[in-house]
């Protein structure tokens, strides 16, 4: 398991770039874009948590 998996809403963003919602039992949601440091947005359904799929890739 990733530093980058399991991340709770209102969390800060470890790194910027697409987070994907994952459910309590593991499905896959829709993905949503953060910034670096912001806080993960609140999740649909209680118990659900983000998961960084694809990084920003700046310089």
């Amino acid at each position: 398991m990733s530093k980058t998996s399991g991340l709770k809403p209102g969390q800060a963003a470890p790194a910027s770039g697409q987070y994907r919602i994952q459910g309590p039992r593991g499905g896959n949601g829709p993905e949503r874009t953060v910034v670096r440091n912001e806080p993960l947005p609140p999740t649909p359904k209680p118990n659900s948590t983000y998961k960084l799929v694809d990084r920003t890739k700046t310089k």
